[in-house]
């Protein structure tokens, strides 16, 4: 008899990999839903014995979609699959009752270790359905596979195209977001990332970011590699200091010049760690230039304007950090230039094969 699995994740293209990373011959008949909320109508529908789950979503998150089942004592196993990987993220879900915590992008092989050490999955499982249909059929409105054409040269952002760049986004901030939490000895709030095909000139008014009335401080680096280039840029709150240099164990007094070293700090950990977890996804490495400072104490307009004369469009993606209980907020902005455009959708589309 078939296991009723629900994957629940608001990423099209991560729902696909996990569904691909099931055990081969696994007898399962899979649900898809693309919130929490939707997620746990699924399981009250009998759709849900097994959960993999994802941790940021929009609607309902991980976190209180594992609420709510204890809450409601809702009968399934939950795995969680997420970016996010801070220490503490494992912990807090494994408080809430899941099984495991296994990071993004998720492996066949981990997966197949996970579900059999709890029992889920056997290898006679395994043995038995081997020649049978490797994949029930997946839901209608998954179907089919993302598409993206690789003789494509035009830049665009379809819907499936930015559902990608925002998964991939997605991981590669989790991996920085991990390395501020170990640095700091915190946990960092992760949001889900803001993806836009713009003008430069618009770049302001399409942040979230730019709503904030605070002066600001910003660092920006250039990085290139195989046929893509852009800039990362880290703009930083300026009354986030104080508790930066707090957590950071800075002693002395705090005028430009500590502030200055400080967002250098800052802008090493999360601008090379996200990138580098970028390039592991596309398999593609880039190099970085020097850090070149925007501006201190500033408005956030005035920092991208400072930066929005090189190109005409961009590809902007954007992480807001921020850190639970301190009043610390950093947006992270990576600017693709619009020719890179073309090799960026090729290796997405190679990715999907």
């Amino acid at each position: 008899m078939s296991i009723p699995l629900l994957i629940c994740d608001d990423s099209n293209m991560a729902r696909k990999q996990v569904a691909r990373s099931l055990p081969d011959g696994w007898d399962v008949d899979i649900t898809f839903a693309a919130d929490g909320s939707e997620g746990i109508e699924a399981i009250k529908a009998g759709k849900g014995d097994v959960l993999l789950l994802d941790l940021n979503m929009p609607v309902m998150d991980g976190y209180e979609v594992l609420e709510a089942i204890l809450k409601q004592d809702l009968p399934t196993l939950v795995i969680v699959i997420s970016g996010d990987i801070q220490p503490e993220a494992h912990q807090r879900v494994t408080s809430l009752g899941a099984l495991d915590f296994i990071k993004k992008p998720v492996s066949k092989d981990k997966l197949t270790e996970v579900l059999q050490a709890y029992g889920i999955h056997t290898q006679d499982d395994q043995l038995e359905l081997l020649q049978v249909n490797k994949r029930k059929e997946l839901p209608q409105d998954d179907q089919p596979l993302i598409h993206i054409a690789k003789e494509d040269t035009g830049p665009s952002l379809e819907n499936d195209l930015r559902d990608c760049y925002q998964e991939i986004a997605n991981v590669a901030m989790g991996r920085a977001g991990d390395l501020l939490a170990r640095l700091l000895n915190v946990f960092v709030v992760l949001p889900i990332p803001n993806v836009n095909l713009i003008e430069v000139s618009e770049l302001s008014m399409a942040l979230s970011a730019v709503e904030r009335l605070d002066s600001t401080s910003g660092v920006c680096q250039g990085f290139i590699g195989g046929g893509i280039s852009g800039e990362a840029l880290l703009i930083l709150n300026d009354s986030s200091f104080k508790d930066v240099a707090s957590l950071m164990g800075f002693k002395g007094e705090l005028d430009r010049n500590s502030e200055l070293e400080l967002l250098m700090d800052l802008a090493n950990v999360l601008i090379s760690a996200c990138l580098g977890g970028i390039s592991e996804q596309l398999d593609l490495p880039f190099s970085q230039g020097h850090p070149v400072i925007l501006g201190q104490h500033r408005p956030i307009s005035d920092l991208i304007a400072a930066n929005s004369k090189k190109w005409q469009r961009t590809l902007a993606i954007e992480i807001s950090y921020n850190i639970e209980n301190y009043d610390i907020k950093c947006d992270l902005l990576f600017l693709f230039t619009e020719k890179s455009m073309k090799t960026l959708n090729n290796k997405i589309a190679y990715l999907l094969d």
